[in-house]
C-alpha cells in the first residue's frame, strides 16, 4: 500500500513538472508569405523594420508590415544564396555562401532599397560561409567552412568597409569532416568582446575568443557527432558564464539522444540536458531578453519550442516549421523559414 501511494505521488509530481514546463502561450501569429525565397538569417533593425536574407539572390525588409524586397543579386549570371545577415546599428551587411562569397552592405534605413555595395569576396572551390555577427559599430566576424585546414574567419575593424581573413596558424586545427552549418546564422554568439562558434559533423566542438576573434581556444561538447549532417548546429549564450548548443543528427531529426547541451563555465565543459526527451533535431536557439537565462526559445522544421527552467523540460508550443528564431524584446520574436517569415506575439500563462 505504501509502495503505491509512493509511485502514485512520484507520478503526480512528475506530470505536474511537466506541465509547469509550458507557462507560455503565443497569442498573435502574423505570416509573411515569401515566394520562392527559404530565409535563413534575420535582423531586427527597430521596432518597424526587419531584414531578411534568403535563397536565389533575394534579400530585403520587412516595414511596417510590408514586405520590399531588394534588386535581386547575381554573379556571372549565377543567383546568391544568402545565410547570414548582420546590422552594427549603422548598415546592413549580407554574405552569400557559396564561391565565389560574396559579402554586401547597404544602408537599411532608405526610402528605397538600394544596391548593395561589394566590400569583401572570395574566390575558392571550397569556400561556403555560414554566419555573420558585430562586436559592435566597428568589429564584426563571419564564419565559415575550412578552405585550407581551419575554419574560414574573417574580421572587419572599421564598421564593414574592409575584411580580411585570418590565416590558418592564428586557429585552431579542424577535424577532417568538421564544419558549421549555415542553418539559421546563429552558430555565433557574442557577448561584449567575446565570441563563440559552433561546429559540426565528425566533431562538434566550440571555438571561443574573448578578444574579438584574435585568439582561439577549441572546446569539446557531448553533443552528438561522427557523421557529416551531425553536431551542434546553433549557439546562444545568455552572459558570459551561461550558454547553450543544440543540433542533432538532420538525417533522424527525431532522434532526441545527445541533441542539447549547456555550459556553466563559459564554453569550456558542456552537460547534456533533456537527454532523450524533445526535442529532437533543432537549427536555432536563443535565450528569451530578461528571464535571468532561465527561458529559452528553440526552432526547426519539426516545430517550435520552449523551456522555462534552462533547457532542463521542453514544451512544444507549436507544429510550424521555420529554420530560424530572433527576439525583439522578451514578448515579441520574430520567425524564418521556407517561404515565410512570421511575428508573432508571447503571453506568461501564469
Amino acid at each position: 500500500m505504501y509502495s503505491k501511494f509512493v509511485y502514485l505521488l512520484f507520478f503526480v509530481l512528475s506530470f505536474s513538472l511537466k506541465v509547469s514546463a509550458q507557462n507560455i502561450k503565443i497569442t498573435d501569429f502574423k505570416e509573411y508569405n515569401l515566394n520562392n525565397t527559404s530565409v535563413r538569417a534575420i535582423e531586427i533593425v527597430n521596432d518597424s523594420i526587419l531584414w531578411f536574407a534568403g535563397s536565389n539572390g533575394n534579400f530585403g525588409r520587412i516595414k511596417n508590415n510590408h514586405i520590399e524586397f531588394g534588386p535581386s543579386q547575381e554573379i556571372n549570371s549565377k543567383k546568391l544564396n544568402f545565410r547570414s545577415i548582420a546590422f552594427n546599428g549603422e548598415n546592413i551587411f549580407l554574405l552569400s555562401i557559396e564561391n565565389p562569397a560574396i559579402l554586401l552592405k547597404l544602408n537599411p534605413f532608405g526610402e528605397k532599397i538600394s544596391q548593395p555595395k561589394i566590400v569583401y569576396e572570395e574566390h575558392h572551390e571550397k569556400v561556403f560561409y555560414d554566419s555573420m555577427k558585430f562586436f559592435d559599430k566597428k568589429n564584426g566576424i563571419a564564419i565559415g567552412d575550412s578552405t585550407d585546414g581551419c575554419l574560414s574567419i574573417i574580421l572587419t575593424k572599421d564598421g564593414g568597409n574592409s575584411w580580411h581573413k585570418i590565416p590558418c596558424q592564428s586557429l585552431p586545427e579542424i577535424f577532417e569532416g568538421e564544419a558549421a552549418f549555415a542553418a539559421s546564422n546563429t552558430n555565433i554568439a557574442i557577448i561584449k568582446s567575446t565570441v563563440w562558434i559552433a561546429t559540426g559533423g565528425i566533431r562538434s566542438r566550440i571555438f571561443k575568443s574573448t578578444n574579438k576573434g584574435k585568439i582561439w581556444k577549441a572546446y569539446t561538447t557531448p553533443i552528438i557527432q561522427g557523421k557529416t549532417m551531425t553536431g551542434a548546429f546553433t549557439v546562444d549564450f545568455y552572459d558570459k558564464n551561461n550558454g547553450i548548443i543544440m543540433g542533432g543528427n538532420w538525417e533522424e531529426k527525431n532522434s532526441f539522444k545527445d541533441t542539447k547541451a549547456t555550459t556553466l563555465d563559459g564554453g569550456k565543459t558542456w552537460n547534456l540536458i533533456a537527454n532523450g526527451q524533445t526535442p529532437g533535431y533543432i537549427s536555432c536557439v536563443q535565450y528569451i531578453p530578461n528571464t535571468k537565462g532561465k527561458e529559452i526559445m528553440a526552432v526547426s522544421t519539426e516545430g517550435i519550442y520552449y523551456s522555462n527552467n534552462e533547457g532542463d523540460s521542453w514544451s512544444k508550443l507549436s507544429d510550424k516549421s521555420f529554420y530560424t528564431i530572433k527576439f525583439a524584446n522578451k514578448n515579441t520574436a520574430w520567425l524564418a523559414g521556407n517561404n515565410k517569415i512570421a511575428k508573432i506575439k508571447l503571453q506568461s500563462t501564469n
